[in-house]
């Protein structure tokens, strides 16, 4: 699919701009771009933000994550159209406007609410069919893109090594162990809302990792920044107490969670790792704190052989 990146932005902002008025003729008019990268283009005009997607997403795939996002009312933003539409060769879809996380308030962070919608997820019959989960796959890009940019960097070779260490399917090299579980895919604060806006209940929303595959995987950021000390213990308890109490199967119920987080966590740091060092050498900067300290815990992740229940 072709696509004409200059002309997208202010044919996206017109087409936001066109749904808004349809939904309500008394728009308060102004068009905000929420993100403009390779991969995502979302733009937002009143009460409705329109998303023209990456330039390789593959049309069937994506109408089936959004027809399951449709049909998860409470767990997943509802989308305003029943499928995606072409915008200058790019897939675009449409999306009520929700109140995201406010990153300037770590306090008051929902933990408890990210854990609650994933356990749901987790527990729910595939409303449709869906793809597998795209977590594995974009870690695997993401290594790849280190290995071609940055192969002479010191922290690239810690990466890998902790990288090849993973069994196949965390490396999306082979299909996952668990493929009925629904899973986000890319789990992080940031794919919440509150809808209606501003004081709704808290929503997932971003569905173009949408599938089936290990639930685990959606726990394992929050679980690796705590691995890597980047997250406190004390959010980290309230988003596994939080998950465990509405009977999300990814982990026991009580006892060690990390047999079954461990992969997924380490997989997880890996790309983390694995964008950080990318990012640093296209910048032509040194690595920071927070990025040295990710591929310290890559060093230590290579020198331990990965608990991984599943095989």
């Amino acid at each position: 699919m072709t696509t004409d990146a200059p002309a997208l932005l202010p044919a996206l902002e017109a087409r936001a701009r066109e749904t808004a008025h349809a939904l309500s003729p008394d728009c308060p008019c102004g068009a905000a771009t929420l993100a403009d990268r390779p991969d995502a283009t979302v733009v937002r005009h009143a009460g409705t933000v329109a998303k023209a997607h990456a330039a390789d997403a593959d049309p069937a795939e994506l109408a089936l994550r959004v027809t399951a996002a449709s049909r998860l009312p409470g767990i997943l933003l509802p989308p305003l159209a029943p499928a995606p539409a072409v915008l200058h060769g790019r897939l675009v879809t449409y999306w009520p406007h929700g109140t995201p996380v406010d990153p300037d308030d770590p306090d008051a962070a929902p933990w408890e609410a990210a854990a609650t919608l994933l356990a749901r997820l987790h527990r729910a019959p595939a409303p449709t069919a869906v793809p597998v989960m795209r977590g594995p796959a974009k870690a695997a890009l993401a290594v790849a893109r280190l290995h071609d940019t940055a192969p002479g960097h010191p922290g690239t070779a810690p990466v890998l090594r902790a990288w090849s260490a993973l069994p196949a399917w965390a490396r999306g090299a082979a299909a996952p162990p668990d493929t009925t579980t629904l899973c986000h895919g890319d789990l992080h604060l940031g794919q919440l809302v509150r809808h209606p806006a501003p004081d709704g209940p808290w929503l997932l929303i971003d569905v173009d990792d949408l599938g089936t595959g290990v639930p685990a995987w959606d726990l394992a950021r929050p679980a690796a920044w705590y691995a890597c000390g980047l997250l406190p213990p004390e959010e980290w308890h309230r988003f596994l107490t939080a998950y465990r109490a509405a009977g999300g199967p990814a982990v026991p119920a009580a006892g060690d969670p990390w047999p079954a987080l461990d992969v997924p966590a380490r997989a997880l740091t890996a790309q983390t790792a694995a964008r950080a060092v990318t990012k640093a050498v296209l910048a032509d900067r040194p690595l920071d704190e927070v990025e040295c300290s990710l591929v310290d815990a890559c060093t230590r992740m290579a020198a331990v052989r990965p608990a991984d229940p599943r095989g």
